[in-house]
Parts: structure tokens; sequence; C-alpha cells
């Protein structure tokens, strides 16, 4: 494996494959009633968040506490950075701290890797603008996984908001590499115009394609990085693109629901979906945790005990 990991591109099948075994190897440790490993004793993680995110930190903290690994939580809000020292001054003073990893999530796409040449510690990005978020997509391809076995040949439809979606570009990136037939379903409006570069198929007409899914990944509507009218109203988003129980019912009856979070319950996903039987969403929190593991140990070099 690379020593970084800042985008779902830069993975090999091979790497996906592994990061997914290790994962599914630790997933059977965090069964035990003891969940800690002494594997990463010694080494510090440091949690670089200019952004906002609960769930992302928690679960990088968590897994590298479940690794044993000292953890420095450092938020951009009320540090040197909220005075304007910048992001390269940032980088050297967790350099002077010796870290070992720095899991960053920022604001400006491109920021992770930036960061890469200024530590000498793994990067691990965590989201940075709209760019990536590669933890996000292998969480999901564990999930997938864990659901249906092999991805090879299974048809992964993601709708919604993808351009403002980091999730939505690491998934297609990660999921083409590890064999699945991605498309996307979204207004015009909410497609990036780099998109026919991407290795999918896209499609405006969710209804056709929701009978051929394996997985329907519904994408949430990010309304505060909007500044313009992307669709007439919540109202005809909802009727066009939300999957309500009418659209649920046309899926096969094997296939999957899932969610990035967090949600617009009633807009792009209805209530009783998001809560089903064949909902992965609360399995895709749990899963994070488990695949954070899974990354950190192997660019840390850890050995599972």
């Amino acid at each position: 494996m690379n020593r970084h990991l800042i985008s779902a591109g830069d993975l090999a099948k091979d790497d996906a494959l592994l990061i997914l075994d290790t994962a599914e190897e630790l997933a059977r440790v965090s069964e035990r009633s003891i969940k800690k490993l002494p594997t990463l004793r010694g080494r510090t993680v440091v949690n670089l968040f200019f952004e906002d995110s609960t769930r992302t930190r928690i679960s990088f903290e968590a897994a590298a506490k479940r690794l044993s690994a000292d953890v420095i939580n450092f938020s951009a809000k009320g540090s040197s950075v909220s005075k304007g020292e910048s992001l390269k001054d940032t980088a050297l003073t967790l350099e002077a701290m010796g870290a070992d990893a720095v899991v960053i999530r920022h604001g400006s796409s491109g920021a992770p890797h930036r960061l890469a040449n200024w530590v000498r510690g793994s990067v691990v990005n965590a989201g940075d603008g709209t760019h990536e978020h590669p933890t996000q997509a292998l969480l999901d391809a564990f999930s997938m996984r864990r659901r249906l076995g092999n991805l090879e040949g299974r048809k992964v439809t993601i709708v919604g908001d993808v351009l403002h979606s980091r999730v939505a570009r690491s998934n297609v990136l990660l999921l083409a590499t590890l064999g699945a037939e991605v498309t996307l379903v979204a207004p015009p409006t909410l497609l990036p115009v780099s998109v026919g570069t991407w290795p999918c198929e896209v499609s405006y007409d969710l209804d056709s394609v929701l009978p051929k899914s394996d997985v329907v990944m519904m994408l949430r509507v990010q309304k505060e990085r909007m500044n313009a009218a992307y669709f007439p109203s919540e109202r005809e988003y909802s009727r066009r693109y939300g999957l309500d129980r009418e659209r649920f019912a046309k899926m096969p009856d094997e296939a999957i629901v899932m969610h990035p979070g967090p949600m617009n319950r009633g807009m792009e996903i209805a209530a009783e979906v998001a809560d089903s039987a064949r909902s992965t969403i609360v399995e895709q929190v749990a899963n994070g945790v488990t695949i954070r593991m899974a990354v950190l140990y192997l660019l840390l070099g850890g050995e599972i005990a």
C-alpha cells in the first residue's frame, strides 16, 4: 500500500481488497468482550478537523484507540488556525509533535495532498472540499460485501447531489476498481461538468434504473453548499429523486439501501425505507470504525494479535 490514503483512485484492486479483508479480520476482534488491540501502542494519530464532522472524527478516534494509539484531537475552532495560522505552519507543528498519522478534514479540495508534502507521517483524507472521502467509500464497499458477497458485476446506483458529494466520487472510483457497475442518477444541475470522465453511467430517470439495481445509495442534498437554485423546490426534488415506499417496491427483493448520512428524512429518503431491514445505514456507522482500524493498521504497519 501507499504511505498515504488521499484518493480512492490511488488504491489498486489488491490494495482495496487487502483493506476489506483486514477489516473483516478486525471485525471479529470487535466482537470480543475486550475490543482493544496493542498493535499501535506508542504511535500517535492526530485528528485535524477544519470542518465539523461528529461521526467521522469519533469513528477515527475510536479506531485509533482500539488499536492502542495515542490520539490528539485538533479542532480548527479555538486554535491558532482561527487566528490565521496557515496549513503549512500547522503541519510543521504536528511534525514537531511526532505525529505518525494525520487524519485531515478540510473545506478546500486538495488540502490533504498538500499536507502530505509537509509531514513525514501518513496522511489520511477524511474529506476535502467536494473532492473525496476515501474511507467512506471503503466502509460502503465493506458494508455491500458483507450483505451481498462479491462486488464483481454488482449494479450500484448512486442518487442525488453528486455535484457537492465527495462520497459519490470516491465510491465511483473504488467500486469501479472492485468490478462493480455504477450508475449516477441526478438532475443535470447536480452533476459535475467532469462526470463524463468518471468510470460510470449517468441517468436522469430513477424509476428506470431501480429494478436493475443491487444497491441504491441515496446522497444528502447539501443545502449548505448551495448558493443557487439547483432544483425548483424540495417537494419537486423529492417527487423525482426521492426514495419513497413506491420506488422501494420497484427494487429487487435482495437489493439494499444505503446512505452515508446525515439524512434529510422525507426528502431524499422516506423514514420507513431508511429504517427497513434492507437498509444498511446503521451498519455503515459501525463498519466505519472497523474499516478505519484497518486503514490505520496497514498504513502504520501494526500487527494483529
